[in-house]
């Protein structure tokens, strides 16, 4: 005969497991989609999208009773090709009958977080083939470097104050609001404030800044590929949108889940956009 005390060791077939709300690890929100241009691809129409680009025109002064010199109006042409991107699980019908969650709904939040994920790398892998720099290899970014990336894009005849974004990797985020918040930087300006309460540098040069951990590591850990652009610097054409689907699997006993894009993106007009590669100090 056992003896000792009567605890939940030794009750612990009878006590209950509890399973709190799934945990899920973080994940990059998706950012790009709404900072390029988009296009959508009919089924039927093939898998590429050609955007004809106008080229800028020069007004010339003219003579009186005089017929103009015509000029010729010339367009240039960038291809999208859309292809299909995607994962899939099996979920059996004993995990789905024993478990208290919805697992299924759970693996569409994760399929098409990944999917949103891969569309945001490959908009931002494209950055760095833009012709226009500012920084370098072995730069920190600063305000200064900033403002002067806007510089380039307003004298390509961009209007910053609209459809233009700054998208920085938080490691280069910390070293521009390093600068905004430093005590010789007048860290009682309103973007200096912000910086200094919550982390928020909001807009600089007025353009919006984004931060994220998508941004393409150049060569070695700590330089970036950030980016100055006006949504006509890249593009996105989308033939089937993120989807998740189930099917049920008699042979396997379970549902197969099923997530799928399919789309394609590219450079449109490469004055239209900066590429800033700044060497984090932080790594």
């Amino acid at each position: 005969m056992a003896t000792g005390l009567t605890n939940t060791t030794s009750l612990n077939d009878l006590l209950p497991s509890i399973v709190a709300e799934a945990l899920f690890v973080a994940s990059e929100k998706s950012i790009m989609r709404g900072l390029v241009r988009n296009y959508t691809l009919a089924a039927g129409q093939g898998k590429t999208v050609t955007v004809p680009i106008y080229l800028k025109m020069t007004a010339a002064a003219l003579t009186e009773a005089t017929a103009p010199t015509q000029q010729q109006v010339v367009t240039d042409g960038a291809t999208l090709t859309v292809s299909e991107v995607g994962l899939t699980a099996t979920i059996s019908d004993l995990a789905m009958v024993a478990s208290s969650a919805n697992v299924v709904a759970d693996m569409g939040r994760l399929f098409g977080e990944a999917i949103a994920r891969s569309i945001d790398t490959d908009l931002l892998a494209l950055i760095k083939s833009l012709s226009t720099t500012v920084g370098g290899a072995s730069t920190a970014a600063t305000p200064a470097l900033i403002f002067q990336a806007i510089a380039k894009l307003r004298s390509a005849g961009y209007d910053t104050a609209n459809d233009c974004a700054i998208v920085l990797h938080p490691n280069v985020a910390y070293d521009v609001a390093s600068v905004l918040t430093s005590t010789f930087a007048a860290p009682a300006s309103m973007v200096g404030n912000d910086a200094l309460r919550n982390g928020f540098m909001g807009m600089l040069g007025g353009v919006p800044v984004y931060q994220s951990s998508l941004v393409e590591t150049i060569t070695t850990a700590g330089d970036y590929a950030c980016g100055v652009f006006h949504k006509d610097a890249l593009g996105l054409a989308v033939m089937k949108d993120i989807t998740i689907e189930t099917q049920r699997s008699a042979l396997k006993r379970g549902y197969d889940v099923v997530g799928s894009a399919i789309y394609g993106v590219g450079e449109l007009y490469d004055t239209a956009g900066v590429y800033a590669l700044f060497d984090s100090s932080i790594e």
